[in-house]
């Protein structure tokens, strides 16, 4: 069971829950691999609707990563995920949402 308010989004790969949720650590390695100028420009692509596949991608493997899974892009690519690209892209967002969520808002 996942817990929305430390952050987690659950993930179902190949009818497998998997907990997901982006660590300090993960969101600094993404301003990184995704050339964001910050995490907050990162959020604001998703929140205008001007992110990529490979963003969603990025977001949901650093996700998986933080709640202990050992794949990488390529087991994601090669994974079932339940929902398909629009799952994946509502997830990726829910993370980035939750990992910004402010207590008490």
């Amino acid at each position: 069971m996942v817990n929305p308010l430390a952050g987690e989004v659950e993930i179902f790969l190949d009818g497998r829950a998997h907990v997901a949720r982006l660590t300090l650590g993960a969101l600094a390695g993404l301003e990184a691999e995704l050339g964001a100028e910050s995490m907050i420009a990162l959020a604001e692509r998703f929140e205008g609707g001007r992110f990529s596949s490979r963003d969603v991608m990025a977001v949901l493997v650093a996700g998986l990563r933080g709640g202990g899974w050992p794949g990488g892009m390529a087991e994601l690519a090669a994974a079932d995920l339940r929902g398909g690209p629009v799952a994946a892209a509502h997830a990726a967002a829910a993370l980035l949402a939750r990992a910004f969520r402010i207590e008490g808002t």
